[in-house]
């Protein structure tokens, strides 16, 4: 239930985005009546109408996120926050602007925002941070917390990297069904690898 609460903007942004595209007339009429007072010129036109209502969509979700935790008195953690700060600033700048490299750009920033604190706690707190979330689980040697460490870096600066490209050399379309599938794929595939070469180190159940 958490992975699916996580990804609860993410999934809203991919079937507003689709269905924009399908019925581009009404997501005009709508983005247009509701978005026109936030963006530059006031005008909504029939191409950009499906990525500006996707991205107020994913605004509003991460805000319900956090309003729902905060009402239940539950911890919002730093992640959720760093990743309302960054839609919040390059979303307004999409809706603002209606352009939609600014919302291409978001994936990309929070991870590498995530591979900076991953890295500089190690550099200069001298904490591991998946040591923290994963030693629970496992046991491992201080030289390999320090290499899984490094390893989400690389794979956080990677995922940036690759956004990127696809969003600036494919089309909107191919970027969104990306941001969902391939980066969650992606991450899947990345988790299963590094379970399999650390399965040694797992604690067994007492």
């Amino acid at each position: 239930m958490k992975f699916l609460f996580d990804l609860f903007p993410v999934i809203l942004f991919f079937a507003v985005f689709k269905w924009g595209e399908s019925n581009a007339a009404t997501a005009q009429d709508i983005g247009q009546n509701y978005l026109s007072s936030f963006i530059s010129g006031g005008q909504v036109t029939l191409t950009q109408a499906p990525i500006l209502l996707a991205t107020a969509i994913a605004i509003i979700a991460t805000i319900v996120q956090i309003g729902y935790l905060l009402a239940r008195k539950k911890k919002v953690e730093g992640t959720l926050w760093m990743s309302f700060a960054i839609i919040t600033v390059f979303g307004g700048a999409t809706i603002y602007f209606h352009n939609e490299s600014f919302i291409k750009w978001k994936p990309t920033v929070l991870y590498w925002c995530f591979a900076a604190v991953l890295l500089f706690s190690k550099m200069f707190w001298n904490k591991n941070l998946i040591r923290s979330m994963m030693e629970k689980q496992m046991t491992l040697p201080e030289p390999i917390w320090h290499r899984v460490n490094l390893s989400w870096v690389a794979f956080f600066i990677t995922m940036g990297l690759l956004n990127l490209y696809v969003a600036f050399n494919f089309s909107t379309a191919s970027w969104v069904n990306f941001k969902l599938f391939g980066g969650m794929g992606l991450m899947f595939a990345f988790i299963i690898a590094q379970s399999l070469m650390l399965s040694k180190y797992m604690k067994e159940p007492q």
